[in-house]
């Protein structure tokens, strides 16, 4: 690794360690302010039936819903800020991708969303770190959902390349319009009130720690592909800038039995 590259590293390093203590500093007086609200809740409900306390539990609530709000910000910021030492592993992507589907298929039931799946046979092995690799798919599946709310069809495609492999995801969703394909990687963009606008950014952070590449392609009306390529174990291993990245697991990346937040 060279010099120049060592400096940046601890650079970014220093400052996400930096940005998780502010976080965490935050998140002490939010407990304490919720833990409040949270009695206060009770001494209004004790009396439902005086006017003015039936407004003070209104306020009450809204700011309990603003403090939940805050909190899963303040996760998904310490998420994505965290500096990940993946563990990567020689993994069958088809069984990432099965494990993954295998976990949302009761949600697609219940969004009337049909999976349609097209999982190539002959894929090379591939260097994950499988939790934080599946965390970062389901988000993208999870997206696919939230992008259908009148059911659909979820097309998951693997194949295999020169160099690597590559994994589409293909939804039959509302699409998205130019300036905003040009911004769902931005951290704290969102297109939804209760996006936290961290989840498609980390998502892609996970995927380049691979030493791969995610794209996207979107047309209003008529759905979004996502696009990933990962390469294979001997060029990830000739990539010097790769190195730091290999080591113990330190992902805090959700597995497939927890959700991530949505991105967008």
């Amino acid at each position: 690794m060279s010099d120049v590259h060592q400096r940046l590293v601890d650079q970014y390093t220093e400052i996400a360690r930096l940005a998780g203590g502010l976080a965490h500093e935050i998140k002490n007086p939010l407990s304490t302010i919720r833990l409040n609200m949270d009695l206060l809740a009770e001494d209004f409900s004790a009396d439902a039936d005086n006017p003015v306390f039936r407004r003070a539990l209104v306020k009450v609530r809204r700011v309990q819903r603003e403090c939940e709000r805050l909190q899963e910000l303040l996760d998904d910021f310490l998420n994505f800020a965290k500096v990940r030492r993946y563990n990567l592993q020689p993994s069958s992507l088809n069984q990432q991708v099965k494990e993954v589907l295998d976990f949302f298929r009761p949600k697609a039931r219940e969004s009337r969303i049909e999976i349609i799946e097209f999982l190539a046979a002959d894929l090379p092995t591939v260097l994950l770190d499988r939790e934080a690799f599946r965390g970062a798919l389901l988000n993208l599946v999870l997206n696919a959902q939230q992008a259908m709310p009148d059911g659909g069809q979820l097309v998951v495609r693997t194949s295999a390349t020169f160099d690597g492999v590559v994994l589409d995801l293909i939804d039959t969703g509302c699409g998205m319009d130019g300036p905003t394909l040009a911004r769902i990687f931005d951290a704290f963009f969102s297109t939804k009130k209760s996006g936290s606008g961290l989840g498609l950014p980390t998502t892609r952070k996970i995927i380049e720690g691979h030493g791969g590449q995610i794209t996207v392609q979107s047309e209003p009306g008529k759905g979004t592909q996502f696009t990933i390529k990962l390469p294979a174990p001997a060029r990830l291993a000739a990539d010097p800038a790769r190195t730091l990245l290999i080591g113990p697991a330190e992902s805090g990346a959700p597995p497939p039995s927890a959700e991530p937040a949505a991105g967008t």
